[in-house]
């Protein structure tokens, strides 16, 4: 897949589709699908067009994303999509001003090639947010750009959207997080210091801090998950291990204000200070609670590890 900067044309004519892509999820699956269709019956190149950056975080400055993949995440997963190319956008000021005649013409036509334009079911671009399908197919007309309204997905009774992968993970629910995006949700991060009390409790954790602050967390809770290497030298086996997750604030040992993601690692005693890691959520086991002891958070913690062995069994 050829990308497509900021500042650079496309000088094949196009069939598109715009959207921020956020987790690539089967919805975004299913929407190209029909873009690839279009772009056969007509002749064009496939093409997606994306932002480098949140348009929220250009209208809001204080606008703080939960994103469910990073920039180089969604790219690496666009590419799997079998398009021609992705057109990666500069979302400022300027552009967040064009209504969306001006952003066909400009972007659209004259820099990028699009000869026909594949709507999602409910997007919507322009600085006119009152203006949707019907205005946008009159302006391809006048444009020589064939508007498309592209059909939304539905999967276990969901329609498949960036808005339903975030709810499902808001609530702790990774495995309906998992069917709508046709993969387990992940997290990457750098194995940290921590205070090691999960090894006086016989579970040693990998504390792990995320690479992006932006990256959405689940809800808190304790996660049957699987650990795979990020990154060459961290001595893990690249099919990855299973592992028994905390997200939360600790409060049987800490005061309950520090958020930490906690991994205890099965059949793996290497030292991975330093190393960075993907963090995958399998199932999620419990809620995070306060216990009145430590014997009986240990006691807990020996529950959710056989849990976790059961549920993650090859």
């Amino acid at each position: 897949m050829y990308i497509v900067h900021p500042d650079e044309t496309y000088g094949r004519p196009s069939a598109a589709t715009i959207g921020f892509f956020d987790g690539v999820h089967r919805g975004h699956h299913h929407l190209f699908g029909q873009l690839r269709k279009a772009a056969a019956a007509r002749g064009l190149d496939t093409l997606a067009v994306t932002f480098g950056e949140h348009p929220r975080q250009t209208l809001a400055a204080d606008y703080r994303p939960h994103l469910l993949t990073t920039k180089d995440e969604k790219l690496a997963l666009l590419d799997k999509e079998e398009l021609d190319a992705c057109a990666v956008l500069r979302f400022d000021k300027e552009l967040a001003a064009l209504t969306a005649r001006e952003f066909m013409e400009r972007y659209l036509r004259d820099r990028l090639g699009v000869r026909c334009l594949v709507i999602g079911y409910d997007h919507h671009f322009g600085s006119s947010r009152g203006e949707g399908f019907v205005q946008y197919a009159a302006y391809g007309r006048e444009l020589g750009i064939d508007v498309v309204r592209a059909t939304a997905l539905e999967w276990g009774g969901v329609t498949v959207s960036s808005s339903a992968v975030r709810r499902f993970l808001s609530a702790g629910n990774v495995e309906m997080a998992r069917v709508c995006l046709g993969r387990a949700y992940e997290l990457t991060g750098t194995v940290v210091h921590g205070r090691e009390v999960g090894r006086s409790l016989g579970y040693p954790t990998a504390n792990l801090r995320p690479d992006s602050a932006d990256k959405m967390l689940p809800a808190a809770g304790v996660y049957a998950a699987r650990i795979e290497p990020a990154e060459d030298g961290s001595g893990l086996p690249a099919e990855g291990v299973r592992a028994m997750v905390n997200v939360g604030c600790r409060p049987t040992i800490d005061d309950g204000e520090e958020l930490t993601i906690e991994a205890h690692l099965f059949d793996f005693a290497g030292d991975l200070y330093g190393r960075r890691l993907r963090l995958l959520f399998e199932r999620r086991l419990r809620e995070e609670r306060r216990f009145p002891s430590l014997d009986a958070l240990r006691r807990q913690l020996d529950t959710d590890a056989a849990r976790t062995l059961e549920l993650t069994a090859p």
